[in-house]
């Protein structure tokens, strides 16, 4: 939409350099790519080196696995669960291959059952791309998750759950379901407009997500922004 992104992605690595003094984990919960190829995958690795602290990866409905896959070769970048303090971080696949809503298999619900099950005396966070709940923008309720009852129906069984963390739509998102945080992410480009009824840019900079995870299982958490951050629309471009 007329952004560059190596460059957005450039600045909001020095912004996550100059605001954080110590990383130690970066969370990529998908759309790492626009073109799914190998050597787009490798930039994002470039872009984001600068950041010396482990990272971990999930697709989206922009991505194609199989180049992801390819220039992770040798890393753990797609490693689906890690752990990390007191905490255990789960990356769970929910991309249709060809469709830009998600889905979330068997198999991929039966990792997590099994990694929440093997870890009760652990807190977790879970990373999807697609949103689980509605985040009141109308022209995003068909493109989410399209079944988050089969998500919550797991996570409902264990009290260890402290939130999910999702991309996809370009915007900030913060709320509770039951004792569970509901959270989502800014893009590092163009961002989408809040409540809108029709697809709409947001005039917001580009951002990024920061997370503290305690060891007593609460979280602390919020969302920084580029400043000074120039962009004009391609308004040609009416649709995601």
């Amino acid at each position: 939409m007329g952004m560059d992104t190596q460059d957005s992605l450039k600045q909001v690595v020095a912004l996550v350099l100059k605001d954080q003094e110590q990383v130690d984990l970066v969370l990529g919960t998908g759309d790492l790519s626009q073109d799914g190829s190998v050597e787009s995958y490798q930039c994002f690795r470039d872009l984001s080196a600068p950041i010396s602290a482990p990272a971990r990866w999930l697709p989206g409905n922009h991505d194609e696995l199989s180049p992801m896959q390819a220039a992770c070769v040798g890393s753990d970048l797609l490693r689906a669960v890690t752990d990390i303090g007191n905490w255990r971080v789960t990356m769970l696949d929910s991309t249709i291959p060809g469709a830009v809503p998600g889905y979330l298999s068997d198999a991929q619900l039966a990792l997590l059952e099994r990694a929440l099950s093997e870890a009760p005396e652990r807190h977790h966070l879970i990373c999807l791309h697609h949103h689980p709940v509605s985040i009141g923008s109308q022209w995003m309720e068909p493109i989410g998750l399209r079944n988050p009852d089969a998500l919550f129906k797991v996570l409902d069984r264990f009290t260890q759950v402290r939130a999910v963390l999702w991309g996809h739509v370009h915007q900030e998102f913060d709320q509770h379901r039951r004792s569970v945080r509901l959270l989502a992410s800014p893009s590092t480009c163009v961002q989408f407009a809040p409540g809108s009824e029709d697809f709409r840019v947001d005039t917001c900079s580009p951002g990024y997500r920061w997370l503290r995870l305690f060891d007593d299982g609460h979280l602390e958490t919020g969302v920084s922004r580029l400043t000074d951050f120039a962009f004009e629309v391609d308004d040609s471009i009416q649709g995601y």
